[in-house]
């Protein structure tokens, strides 16, 4: 289950012993994973001396013995096993034997008659196998949490989390450029996202949080600030986009950075242009381009606008750049004369 039904989940079931948190998102772990312990101790302190961490495979017939062995000094026995490769997918050429096997059988049995003093608690960064017997017994004995990895097409369920939690919400032209600053970052870091909205909730004035108030917190980020470059690159605005372009080398940006988020657009550009060629449009490009709706929509009508062979030749030229800006055989003007070339309509 997703995160917010694993949280609701968690409030509900109280008496739970068995939990699976897997995935690549960490910050869904971490804050799962805390919201675990504190239920479990309501002083932190007890944790110390009831968490027992293991952070590599262990046998699962000592697995068992630590289940079943009452604790000495303490309420409950709390097994913490991190990196486990008891949830990965079998490797090709894997061999199955029967004491393997029977071991295993033996484990599931324990876990779905748990110990009233023992929690157990798997955590992996991986995608887990939902083909396996553990993760099928762990479903149905205990709570699993499928920490997918959050991208700008799959962040509105964050959001709305975070929006409902710090009693806020976006203004149209707020969420607008939510999304679009969210399209520019090549990697989203949930954990810094979460700070900035605190900081919102802090000096918003109203509760329903506007453009500017969000421009003045993401306005710092290299991806962010050249997204208004980007836009401008959309429209075909050749002037407007040099004017930006000019003042993002002048505040320092990296031309690396620009550089890689330019060919980006433009390859996004040429993917909707050709996905629109076979019938794809509007919101239905969210999917095979792995965007945002809002944002699939919005680079699709830009599309439009742009001759295949503009996007074509641009690219290429970007590919050019890359080289010759980091041996040193050409200059700035290069993205300058790359910006032009697609903004042209001539």
């Amino acid at each position: 289950m997703k995160f917010g039904e694993f949280m609701v989940k968690l409030q509900q079931q109280q008496d739970c012993h068995l939990f699976l948190l897997a995935g690549e998102e960490h910050y869904y772990i971490d804050k799962a994973l805390k919201k675990i312990m504190a239920g479990l101790f309501p002083q932190p302190q007890e944790a110390a001396e009831s968490v027992q961490k293991i952070t590599a495979d262990i046998d699962t017939d000592d697995l068992i013995g630590m289940i079943e062995t009452a604790p000495f000094f303490a309420d409950k026995n709390v097994l913490l096993l991190r990196n486990t490769s008891l949830f990965k997918p079998k490797a090709d050429g894997e061999k199955k034997t029967a004491a393997k096997d029977k071991k295993m059988e033996r484990l599931l049995a324990v876990l779905a008659d748990m110990p009233s003093f023992s929690y157990v608690i798997f955590v992996t960064g991986d995608k887990a196998d939902k083909r396996r017997k553990l993760y099928k017994t762990i479903e149905k004995y205990g709570l699993v949490l499928e920490a997918e990895a959050v991208r700008a097409w799959n962040i509105n369920d964050w959001l709305q989390g975070k929006l409902q939690t710090i009693n806020r919400e976006l203004d149209r032209d707020a969420y607008a450029y939510f999304q679009g600053a969210v399209s520019m970052m090549q990697q989203i870091s949930l954990e810094f996202l979460d700070r900035e909205f605190d900081k919102l909730a802090l000096f918003a004035k109203e509760r329903r949080i506007t453009k500017a108030e969000l421009v003045q917190v993401f306005a710092g980020l290299p991806e962010v600030s050249i997204f208004s470059l980007m836009d401008a690159i959309s429209e075909r605005n050749s002037r407007k986009a040099l004017m930006l372009l000019k003042r993002q080398l002048a505040d320092g940006t990296y031309f690396t950075v620009i550089l890689a988020l330019l060919t980006r657009h433009v390859r996004q550009l040429w993917q909707a242009k050709t996905l629109q060629a076979k019938g794809i449009r509007g919101k239905a490009l969210a999917k095979p381009m792995e965007l945002n709706p809002f944002i699939a929509e919005k680079i699709g009508r830009a599309a439009a606008q742009f001759p295949e062979a503009v996007l074509k030749a641009a690219m290429l030229e970007l590919i050019d750049a890359d080289y010759w800006l980091k041996t040193g055989q050409a200059g700035e003007e290069i993205l300058e004369h790359t910006v032009i070339r697609l903004c042209d309509k001539s």
